[in-house]
C-alpha cells in the first residue's frame, strides 16, 4: 500500500521546490514528483531532523536511563522535528560508561519502533583532555590505550561515534583503529594544536564535537582546533546554535566558511523540553535557569536545553540561508554518521519527513512513513517527570 504526501514546498537536494508530491511505500520514498497530486498541505516539507549529540531530554538523562525515560524521549523528540538521534554518554569510569551504553541499547530495544529512532550510542568520554573538561569530571579521563579501545569496541555495531582528544598518549592510534572499525571519530574536549588536529584527520577523524567549546581556541598564529576545522574539508563541524555556547557572529563565520560541513547538534541534557529547575547530567546536578542555559554548580555551561528545530530557527534568524540551515540538521549529520538513507527526500530514502508551518515549527512528523506527531491533535505529555526546584527558586 502506498501513501502520497503533497506539499506546497519541499527541500529537495540543495534547494526548495514546489509543489511536490512524495509517494511512500513500505516506509521508504518510492518517487518524488514536482507536481501536486491530491490534497496539497501548506507549509514546507523536509527530511526528518537528525541529532547526533543528545545527552538526554524531557527530564531523562541517558546515563540514568530506564524504559519509561526512553519512551518519553522517543515520543517527544518528534515534537521538535527529530526523527533520528544518537544517545550520548559523557565521561564516567570506563566500565561504567560501557554499562550505561548497554542500558541505553536495552531500553531502545523495548520501544518497538515507536516515535523517533535511536542510531546507536556516542561516547563523549572518557578519552578526553583534563585541560578542557567542560563539566566532565577530569579525574575520570583516561588515555585511549589499546586495552581500553578493546573495551568500547565490545559494543560492536551499536558504537557509532567516539569523541576523544587525539593528543593524549595513544590518541592517533586510537583514531585509526576506531575508524577502521567503522566508528565515527570526533575531536573534542581537547587541547590539540592545529598540527595535531590535522594529524587526527590524517588518521581518520571526521568531525569536531561542539566547535569552539572545550577545545584549544583559534589564534592568528596557532590556529588551534577551530582554525584547522574551518579550512580542512575532511571535518564536519558540530555546532550548538543556542547562541549561548557560540555567539551569533561566530555562528555566521562558521556557516560562511564551511556551510556545507556544519552539523547542527543540540548537546541536549535532561533539561531540554522542561521548565527551569534542577536536572541530572552524567550523575551530577545541573541547574536550568530562566535564561534557558543549563549550568553546573560552579556556573559552567552544562550541555544545553536546545531543541534542533529551535537551532534551525536561531541560525536563520541571524542570516543563514534556510536551505543551508535545514541541510545542517538533516543530510549533513546523516551523511557524517554514515546513514545515507536519511536526511534527504529522494527515491529509496527512508520516509522520515517533517511538515513545517509558516513559523518553522513542526506541524506533522512521519517516521518511515508513519505519522508520529500531529500538532493539531497532540496533547501534553503527562508522563514527564516532576522537576526539582533550585534552592531559593519560587514554587
Amino acid at each position: 500500500m502506498s501513501t502520497v504526501l503533497a506539499a506546497q514546498k519541499a527541500l529537495i537536494g540543495r534547494g526548495f521546490s514546489g509543489p511536490v508530491s512524495v509517494r511512500i511505500e513500505d516506509g521508504r520514498i518510492a518517487d518524488v514528483t514536482e507536481t501536486a497530486n491530491g490534497d496539497v498541505a501548506s507549509g514546507l516539507l523536509t527530511p526528518g531532523l537528525v541529532d547526533i549529540q543528545v545527552n538526554g531530554a524531557f527530564g531523562t538523562d541517558f546515563a540514568e536511563i530506564d524504559n519509561d525515560g526512553m519512551r518519553r524521549i522517543v515520543r517527544n523528540l518528534p515534537r521538535t522535528g527529530v526523527t533520528r538521534f544518537l544517545p550520548t554518554l559523557i565521561t564516567a569510569d570506563l566500565n561504567r560508561i560501557v554499562e550505561q551504553a548497554r542500558a541505553v541499547l536495552a531500553a531502545v530495544s523495548t520501544m518497538n519502533g515507536s516515535g523517533a529512532r535511536s542510531l546507536g550510542v556516542h561516547l563523549e568520554g572518557p578519552f578526553l583532555s583534563p585541560k578542557r573538561p567542560g563539566v566532565h569530571d577530569p579525574s575520570l579521563m583516561v588515555a585511549p590505550t589499546p586495552e581500553r579501545i578493546d573495551a568500547v569496541l565490545e559494543l560492536r555495531d551499536a558504537l557509532r561515534m567516539v569523541t576523544l582528544a587525539p593528543e593524549l598518549p595513544g590518541g592517533f592510534e586510537a583514531v585509526k583503529r576506531l575508524t577502521e572499525a567503522g566508528v565515527l571519530v570526533a575531536v573534542g574536549h581537547t587541547d590539540a594544536t592545529g598540527a595535531e588536529t590535522t594529524k587526527a584527520a590524517d588518521a581518520g577523524a571526521q568531525m569536531i564535537t561542539h566547535l569552539f567549546n572545550a577545545q584549544r581556541g583559534l589564534g592568528h598564529r596557532e590556529p588551534g582546533v577551530p582554525g584547522v576545522a574551518l579550512v580542512d574539508e575532511r571535518y564536519t563541524l558540530g555546532l550548538i546554535a543556542d547562541l549561548a555556547h557560540v555567539g551569533a557572529d561566530a555562528c555566521r563565520l562558521v556557516f560562511k566558511a564551511a556551510g556545507d560541513r556544519v552539523a547542527l547538534v543540540t548537546d541536549a541534557v535532561a533539561a531540554a523540553g522542561m521548565p527551569p529547575g534542577v536536572y541530572r547530567l552524567g550523575g551530577a546536578d545541573v541547574l536550568l535557569s530562566d535564561d534557558g542555559v543549563p549550568r553546573s554548580a560552579e556556573g559552567t555551561i552544562a550541555g544545553s536545553a536546545l531543541t534542533l528545530d529551535r537551532a534551525i530557527r536561531n541560525v536563520i534568524s541571524i542570516g543563514v540561508d534556510p536551505v543551508t540551515a535545514f541541510r545542517a540538521a538533516t543530510v549533513v549529520p546523516a551523511d557524517t554518521i554514515g546513514e545515507t538513507a536519511l536526511g534527504r527526500i529522494e527515491p529509496g530514502a527512508l520516509a522520515d519527513l517533517v511538515l513545517w508551518d509558516d513559523e518553522l515549527r513542526p506541524s506533522k512528523v512521519w517516521v518511515e512513513g508513519k505519522l508520529v506527531y500531529d500538532a493539531q491533535t497532540a496533547e501534553p505529555d503527562t508522563t514527564l517527570p516532576p522537576h526539582r526546584e533550585a534552592a531559593g527558586q519560587p514554587s
